[in-house]
C-alpha cells in the first residue's frame, strides 16, 4: 500500500470493503421489449433478404430470423456473442469494421449500431427463443376480443372487503390484511416493527430523500403520542424536499433530458436549455398535490384544456422534451419520433408496449397496428413548438429563434389521420387509419378527433372506467416504497409482464386512490402508515426459505439508495446542502455544487459520468426502472473523486467545530449520518483511529471512510 495516498490508506483501513448493493438483474419482459422495438424491425428491414429460411441462398450459411441459428452462427462463426459486443460478428458488420460491411447499400447509423450494443451487453435475449410458444397468438393474428378483455389487466379494478386474518390487531391501514392474509395462507408471519430509529430514517428517505436531523430523531424517539407516525409523516409530505424527491420517479417515466443523443457540428437547434421549466412544474405539482388525473390530463393537452393559462402550459414538456431528429419532416424521421412519444405514453401511463406494433400486430398482447397508428395520427397531428419565453424574443411563426430564449412544448399542427405502414416501412402504405384509441378498452372504440386528438386521448387514459391508469402509478408508488413492485414489470401489464403478487390489494388501491380524488399524498400516507412497511427488514432463515424473493411482503427489504439520494446525503451530512427549490441545471460531479441532484443537467448525447456511474437511466426513453451494478469505478469514485473528498472534508469541520470530546464528536457523527447512537466497539475504533500520531487530516480521513461506508449507502 505503499503508493497509496496515505489518506486513501486510511480510509481503506477502517472501510476496507465498500459493498454498495448486489448486481441488478434486467427483467426479461424489458428486454424482449428492447428487441422487439429495436433490432428485430432492423433484422426483418435490412437482413433477412440474405439471411432467412426464406431467401433464395441463405449469404453466407448464416441465418438471422432464427435465435438458435443465429448463435450458432454461419462460415464465419457465432455472430452474436451475448454479453460481449465486441466479439459479436453481426456487430462488426454493421460497425462497418474488419472489412465486414452490412448491409451493403451502405451504414446503418449509429443510432442503430448503439442499440445492437446495448442489446448484446445485457445478453442478446431474443424473445422469438425465450418465450413460450403459448403466450404467442396464432399466425392468422386473429384476436379474440372478448377473450382478452378477461385478462385481469383490462377487468376494471374493483373494491374487495379486506380478507380475515388471525391476527386482525397487526392491522394498522386497510392495506394490512391483504399482506397479513397472503402471508397466513403460506404458513408465515410479518416481521416485528421497525425500531423508531430504523423507522425514522427510512420515511425520512422514502418520503423526502434525505435523512432526518438528529433533532429531528431525537423529537420522533420522544414522543409517545399514538399519533406520532401520523405528525412525523404529515410534516415530511408537506415538506418541499418531497415533491423534489418524487418528481424524479416521474422525470424517469417521461424520459426527461435538455438535448439530443446527437449533435452536428455547433448546430444547438435542437437542445433544450430550458427544460428545467417543465421539472419545476413537475416539482409545484407534486408539492401541490394535483390530482393525478389532472397531472396526467395538462402533460398531454394543457394548451387545449386551459388556452389561457400560459404557465400550465409547461406541462407540455413531457411531450416536448422528447427525442428530436435532424432532417426535420423526414417521413423516416417523424415516424421514429411519433413512436418515442407512443411508447412513453404508453408504457409509462398503461402499462403497456403499443409500440411493439408499429411494425406487425403485437405478438402477444391485443394489440394491432391498427392500434398503433392510430395513436400515431394524434402526434402526427402535433408540432414541437419553442414557446418564447417573454414578449421581448425575437420569432419566426410564432417560435423562438433562439432555443435559449424558449421553452420546448408543444402545440396542434394540421390535424390529420396516417397510413399504416407495411412493416413499418414509411414507404409501404396500407389503409388510411382514423385517429382512435385502443380498441381493447372497448367498442365502439372512443375517436380522438378533437383537433389533434390530445384532449381526447388524455380524456381516455384518465377515464376513471381506464382498467389501467391507476393500477399504473398505484404500483408503480408502491414499489418505490418496498422495492419491489406489486407488478414487478411496472411498465408492461402484458402478457410477457408479471401477474400482480397481491391481485385484490392492487385493485382495491387503485379505487381508493380514485375515490381519494386521484391524490398522490393520500397513497403515500395510507401506505406509509400500514404495518406492511413499519416492518424491520431482519432475515429470517426460515421465511426466506420459504420466499427468498419477499414476494408475500414479510419484511421490509433494506435497500441501495438512488444516486440522487446518496450525493443528497453526503451533501445534507456535510451541512452543505443548498435547498433552494427550482431552477437551472448543474453538474452534479462539480466539488463546488450544493444543490440537490434532481436539478443536474441530463444529457442524452454525454451523460454526466457520475450519474452514469451509479445506475441513472438512459434518458433516450422511457424508464420502467432503477437497475443496480457494483463496479470497480464506484469504488474509485468513493475513494478520490474531488466531490467526494470535499464533502467529508466539510463534515470533519462540522465534527471538529462540535463540542465536547472525541467521544462526543464520533456519537454526533453516528447520529448525523444514521440517526443512532454508535456502538462501544464502534467509538473505540474511531477514537483509536483519530487520536493517531499522525493527525493532520485525520478528522477528513475518518469522516470519508464513515462517508463511502456500507450502511451510508443502505436504508432499513
Amino acid at each position: 500500500m505503499s503508493q497509496i495516498p496515505f489518506r486513501i490508506q486510511r480510509c481503506l483501513v477502517v472501510a476496507f470493503s465498500v459493498a454498495i448493493g448486489l448486481p441488478g438483474r434486467t427483467e426479461a419482459s424489458e428486454q424482449d421489449d428492447f428487441f422487439e422495438r429495436k433490432i428485430r424491425p432492423v433484422l426483418v428491414d435490412h437482413c433477412y433478404e440474405c439471411h432467412a429460411g426464406e431467401a433464395d441462398v441463405i449469404q453466407g450459411g448464416l441465418r438471422l430470423d432464427d435465435p438458435r441459428a443465429m448463435l450458432e452462427g454461419g462460415d464465419s462463426g457465432a455472430a452474436v456473442m451475448p454479453g460481449d459486443p465486441d466479439k459479436s460478428l453481426l456487430l462488426a458488420a454493421i460497425r462497418y469494421d474488419d472489412g465486414l460491411e452490412m448491409p451493403p447499400e451502405g451504414p446503418l447509423g449509429d443510432e442503430v449500431v448503439r442499440d445492437f450494443e446495448t442489446w448484446i451487453r445485457l445478453g442478446a435475449v431474443d424473445p422469438r427463443q425465450s418465450v413460450p410458444s403459448q403466450l404467442s397468438r396464432p399466425a392468422s393474428n386473429e384476436i379474440d376480443w372478448k377473450e382478452a378483455r378477461e385478462s385481469w389487466a383490462y377487468r376494471s379494478p374493483r373494491r374487495t372487503a379486506p380478507p380475515r386474518t388471525s391476527n386482525a390487531h397487526w392491522s394498522e391501514t386497510a392495506i394490512d390484511p391483504f399482506v397479513l392474509a397472503r402471508l397466513e395462507s403460506e404458513g408465515l408471519s410479518p416481521n416485528p416493527q421497525a425500531e423508531k430509529s430504523e423507522f425514522i430514517r427510512r420515511v425520512s428517505f422514502d418520503l423526502t430523500g434525505l435523512p432526518p436531523t438528529p433533532s429531528e430523531a431525537e423529537a420522533f424517539l420522544l414522543d409517545e403520542r399514538p399519533d406520532a407516525k401520523r405528525r412525523l409523516i404529515e410534516r415530511l409530505l408537506a415538506s418541499p424536499a418531497h415533491a423534489e424527491h418524487w418528481a424524479r420517479m416521474w422525470l424517469d417515466v417521461a424520459r426527461y433530458a435538455e438535448d439530443q443523443a446527437h449533435k452536428v457540428g455547433n448546430n444547438d437547434s435542437l437542445t433544450y436549455p430550458n427544460a428545467y421549466y417543465y421539472r419545476d412544474w413537475v416539482i409545484a405539482a407534486l408539492a401541490d398535490d394535483m390530482p393525478y388525473d389532472d397531472f396526467v390530463r395538462l402533460q398531454l393537452a394543457a394548451d387545449l384544456i386551459n388556452p389561457s393559462d400560459a404557465p400550465s402550459h409547461l406541462a407540455l414538456g413531457f411531450i416536448g422534451l422528447g427525442p428530436k431528429y435532424y432532417r426535420r419532416n423526414s417521413p423516416e424521421v417523424m415516424a421514429d419520433e411519433w413512436e418515442d412519444r407512443i411508447d412513453t405514453v404508453t408504457r409509462g401511463l398503461l402499462g403497456l408496449t403499443v409500440a411493439c406494433a408499429r411494425c406487425h400486430d403485437h405478438k402477444y398482447d391485443p394489440i394491432t397496428m391498427a392500434d398503433y397508428y392510430g395513436l400515431a395520427g394524434v402526434f402526427a397531428s402535433t408540432e414541437m413548438f419553442n414557446r418564447p419565453i417573454d414578449d421581448s424574443v425575437e420569432t419566426q411563426k410564432g417560435q423562438s429563434k433562439d432555443p435559449k430564449q424558449a421553452v420546448h412544448i408543444v402545440r396542434d399542427g394540421k390535424p390529420q389521420d396516417v397510413d399504416l405502414m407495411i412493416r413499418g416501412d414509411v414507404n409501404n402504405k396500407g389503409p388510411l387509419i382514423e385517429r382512435r384509441f385502443l380498441q381493447v378498452f372497448g367498442e365502439p372504440m372512443k375517436p380522438l378527433k378533437q383537433g389533434s386528438g390530445r384532449a381526447d386521448l388524455a380524456e381516455a387514459i384518465v377515464d376513471r372506467e381506464n382498467p389501467l391508469t391507476a393500477r399504473v402509478i398505484v404500483n408503480r408508488i408502491w414499489g418505490q416504497f418496498f422495492g419491489r413492485p406489486l407488478v414487478t414489470t411496472p411498465s408492461n401489464f402484458g402478457a410477457l409482464g408479471s401477474p400482480p403478487s397481491h391481485p385484490e390489494l392492487l385493485d382495491d388501491l387503485a379505487v381508493r386512490f380514485m375515490d381519494q380524488g386521484w391524490s398522490i399524498k393520500w397513497l403515500q400516507r395510507e401506505i406509509v402508515l400500514s404495518a406492511a412497511y413499519g416492518q424491520s427488514s431482519d432475515i429470517d432463515p426460515h421465511k426466506i426459505s420459504i420466499d427468498p424473493e419477499n414476494a408475500l411482503i414479510w419484511r421490509v427489504p433494506r435497500r441501495r439508495l438512488s444516486i440522487e439520494a446518496f450525493r443528497d446525503a453526503l451533501l445534507f451530512v456535510s451541512g452543505r446542502l443548498e435547498q433552494r427549490v427550482g431552477g437551472e441545471s448543474m453538474q452534479p460531479d462539480d466539488p463546488e455544487s450544493r444543490r440537490r441532484t434532481l436539478y443536474s443537467e441530463v444529457s442524452r448525447m454525454d451523460l454526466n459520468p457520475l450519474l452514469a456511474r451509479f445506475d441513472f437511466p438512459d434518458p433516450n426513453s422511457h424508464s420502467a426502472k432503477r437497475f443496480e451494478t457494483t463496479t470497480p469505478l464506484q469504488k474509485l469514485f468513493l475513494l478520490n473523486a474531488p466531490f467526494l473528498v470535499n464533502q467529508a472534508d466539510e463534515l470533519a469541520k462540522r465534527l471538529e467545530s462540535f463540542g465536547g470530546s472525541r467521544q462526543a464528536k464520533i456519537e454526533h457523527a453516528y447520529q448525523l449520518l444514521w440517526s443512532r447512537d454508535p456502538t462501544t466497539h464502534e467509538v473505540a475504533l474511531g477514537e483509536a483511529f483519530v487520536s493517531s500520531e499522525d493527525s493532520e487530516g485525520v478528522w477528513s480521513q475518518y469522516a470519508q471512510a464513515l462517508l463511502i461506508s456500507n450502511e451510508m449507502f443502505m436504508v432499513d
